[in-house]
């Protein structure tokens, strides 16, 4: 059945132990965390229908969607109610060794609405943010981790973490945060604004060789899986994650934010955000996004499919999700997990019930019983413009073949019945 190729080419996440090397790539064994297990009552979230557990590099999760890095992470309080609200997993607000140079401005968001510039009455469809990474004192982060943990012992809890090109500040970054108990480890590699002059975000995500260079560092220390967020500020998105999961990732996490300049005021003549007179660019999300992201993840997951065949590997896609029809078109692509971070800034946390019943809509129509069953289903329909072509002509071709005579006597007719018998001759 294509279904099972396909799910395995993608990255089974149900076969867990070390394998071996797919040459010529040098594939190193898994590493799996098995500390966080689903609850399934419903206070997680878990409700009635088709079966929305996940299980991803030894986690498991009550559904797949996911808090991404960002503020809906950035602190106990919002994170807990993330838990409480009944989201898959978590991942943090992104952290560094020296939160001081991380500085913030306000306003450092600015949307774009359905309509004509400076529209205040059409639905949001783009959003853009100049925000950095947590401005929070590393320590302070840190406890908080750890007493998420100790409250939400099987809740999944991912830190994601971002450092300059400096192999001994990304190791003692790890090893403090691991110490937390997290479950796993995301890379902000995507980061598309703000200190790239320190070899920091999407300046690493861009660069093959160094990303290559900084995976190695990270994945000699980490001891929890680590997913490998990539930017789509690149032509290829596809060759950045094949270094990351080359260089020994489990998993990589797809698209961050697109760099952007959301608008110009027409009446000021000032760019937006608008801070002092002055803008910057961005990073772009929301829904305006969203067929952008499933393009670059279909990519990634083409690649998974034909690099890594026998690879125990995950895909989370991120971008623009705010239905359960969203997430259904990333999983259909191979996804693993679904990252909502803008969507619930824009609905509030307690959108994940919304996310999961349409979910389980989808998957009950097409008589799906767990997320398994349809994850990179769609996969095989995509194929090159040259092929597409030749499908096309060998589909005319056929309905000619069938147009060609008459298939029964039903189909004579007094008016056209000289033509229908020609149609019939072969010389």
């Amino acid at each position: 059945m294509a279904t099972t190729s396909l799910r395995s080419s993608v990255g089974s996440s149900s076969s867990l132990g070390p394998r071996a090397a797919v040459p010529p790539l040098d594939i190193r064994p898994r590493r799996v965390r098995m500390a966080a297990k689903a609850a399934t009552g419903a206070e997680d979230g878990a409700v009635s229908g088709p079966d929305l557990r996940v299980r991803v590099n030894g986690l498991e999760l009550p559904n797949p969607f996911v808090i991404g890095s960002g503020p809906p992470g950035t602190n106990y309080t919002v994170m807990k109610r993330a838990f409480d609200e009944g989201w898959g997993a978590v991942i943090a607000k992104t952290v560094s060794l020296d939160a001081a140079k991380v500085v913030n401005v306000t306003p450092r968001y600015a949307r774009l609405r359905a309509g004509s510039n400076g529209s205040a009455k059409g639905p949001i469809i783009g959003w853009e943010n100049i925000e950095l990474i947590s401005d929070r004192p590393l320590e302070i982060m840190l406890n908080e981790f750890k007493q998420l943990k100790e409250e939400y012992p099987d809740r999944v809890l991912i830190a994601s973490i971002m450092e300059e090109y400096n192999k001994e500040a990304w190791q003692e970054l790890i090893e403090r945060v691991e110490e937390t108990g997290v479950d796993a480890l995301e890379i902000n590699f995507s980061c598309p604004h703000g200190m790239p002059e320190r070899k920091m975000g999407a300046a690493v995500g861009q660069d093959c060789a160094l990303l290559e260079e900084v995976c190695g560092w990270i994945n000699e220390k980490a001891t929890v899986p680590v997913w490998a967020k990539m930017t789509p500020n690149i032509t290829d998105i596809s060759q950045p994650a094949r270094v990351a999961l080359k260089s020994g990732c489990e998993g990589v996490s797809a698209i961050n934010t697109i760099m952007s300049v959301m608008g110009i005021n027409l009446n000021t003549l000032h760019p937006e955000p608008c801070v002092e007179g002055y803008s910057t660019p961005g990073g772009y999300s929301a829904k305006a996004v969203h067929p952008i992201a499933l393009g670059k993840v279909m990519q990634i997951a083409k690649m998974m499919q034909s690099d890594f065949p026998n690879g125990d590997f995950s895909l989370s896609g991120i971008g623009g999700v705010e239905t359960g029809g969203d997430a259904a078109e990333f999983i259909l692509l191979g996804s693993n997990t679904v990252q909502v971070c803008t969507g619930v800034m824009m609905h509030g946390y307690g959108v994940v019930k919304k996310l999961c019943a349409e979910l389980q809509e989808f998957m009950s129509k097409h008589n799906f019983s767990s997320i398994e069953d349809f994850r990179g289903v769609s996969l095989q329909y995509f194929t090159t413009h040259t092929d597409l072509v030749r499908r096309q002509q060998d589909a005319i071709r056929q309905r000619k073949a069938i147009k060609k005579g008459l298939q029964s006597d039903k189909d004579w007719t007094g008016d056209g019945f000289v033509k229908e018998t020609e149609s019939m001759v072969s010389n």
